[in-house]
C-alpha cells in the first residue's frame, strides 16, 4: 500500500525532471536560433509555453498567457518543427507523456490530447514499449545522475 501512495508522485517527479531537461535543451537551442530577439524573457518564455503546450498544461496566468497569445505562431512553428530540429526528444516524450496519460487515468483524469497530438508531430514512437514504472524510474535516475555531474549537484551516496 505504501508504495502505491509513493508511486504516482514519483512518477510525476520523473516526468517534472523530463521536462526540466528538455526545456533546458530548448532554451540553448533557442539562445542561437532567437539571438536578435529583444523582448525580455523571450527565451525562456517560448520554451516553457513549448514545454506546457507539448504536455497538455497551458499557463493561463500573466504574464504567461499574454506572451503564449502574442507569440502563437511562433511557438506553433516550433512545435511543427521540433521532431525534425530535437529527434534526441522522442524517447524522452513517448515515455513521459504516456506515464502522465497513466498517472492522469489514476487520478480520474481522462485526457489523450498530449499524446495524440506528439503522435501528430511526429514526437511519438508507436512502437515503442509501454514503459514500466521501474524502467520510467531508472531512465529518469539515470538522467537525473547525468545531469547532476553536468551540474555538479551533489548526490545521494547510495
Amino acid at each position: 500500500m505504501r508504495y502505491e501512495m509513493n508511486l504516482l508522485p514519483s512518477l510525476r517527479e520523473g516526468i517534472h525532471l523530463i521536462k526540466m531537461l528538455i526545456y533546458r535543451e530548448l532554451r540553448y537551442h533557442f539562445l542561437e536560433k532567437y539571438a536578435s530577439e529583444k523582448e525580455e524573457n523571450f527565451i525562456p518564455r517560448l520554451a516553457g509555453a513549448l514545454i506546457n503546450e507539448l504536455f497538455g498544461t497551458p499557463n493561463h496566468e500573466e504574464p504567461f498567457l499574454t506572451f503564449s497569445g502574442k507569440h502563437n505562431i511562433i511557438i506553433q512553428e516550433e512545435l511543427r518543427t521540433m521532431a525534425g530540429a530535437h529527434p534526441g526528444f522522442k524517447i524522452l516524450l513517448t515515455d513521459a507523456l504516456r506515464v502522465q496519460f497513466i498517472c492522469d487515468s489514476q487520478e480520474g483524469l481522462e485526457n489523450s490530447f498530449a499524446l495524440s497530438q506528439a503522435k501528430e508531430l511526429g514526437l511519438l514512437i508507436p512502437e515503442r514499449d509501454f514503459p514500466l514504472p521501474h524502467q520510467f524510474m531508472a531512465l529518469v535516475r539515470n538522467l537525473g545522475e547525468m545531469n547532476a555531474i553536468t551540474y555538479h549537484i551533489p548526490t545521494d551516496p547510495d
